[in-house]
């Protein structure tokens, strides 16, 4: 993930939850303390570390604009029917959500 990414990401996750998601927020979501911010801004020049950049990703599938991971994906299995697979995938990203605003707190 590039500082460039890290940025949009920023942006695609505030645009999910519904609020703007400041540095102090990444900060948070990464897991790091309350001088976290400063890193967050620089990670969005450099790009983060790749355990936060995978951390990031997982975090990622809230947004629309960014895809279910592969192993996540338990939506398109033969078991699913095809008309529920929309809802059910709805229903994850919503979940996704969620969790991004617990995180928070």
């Amino acid at each position: 993930m590039t500082g460039p990414e890290l940025k949009k990401l920023r942006e695609a996750l505030s645009e999910a939850i519904g609020r703007k998601l400041t540095a102090a927020d990444m900060a948070k979501l990464c897991g790091l303390d309350a001088g976290g911010a400063e890193k967050i801004r620089r990670w969005e020049v450099t790009g983060p570390t790749a355990k936060v950049a995978a951390l990031l990703r997982v975090l990622a599938m809230a947004s629309e604009h960014y895809p279910i991971l592969e192993k996540f994906d338990v939506f398109d299995r033969h078991d699913v029917p095809v008309k529920e697979r929309p809802a059910r995938r709805q229903a994850f990203r919503e979940q996704m959500r969620e969790d991004v605003r617990r995180r928070l707190g």
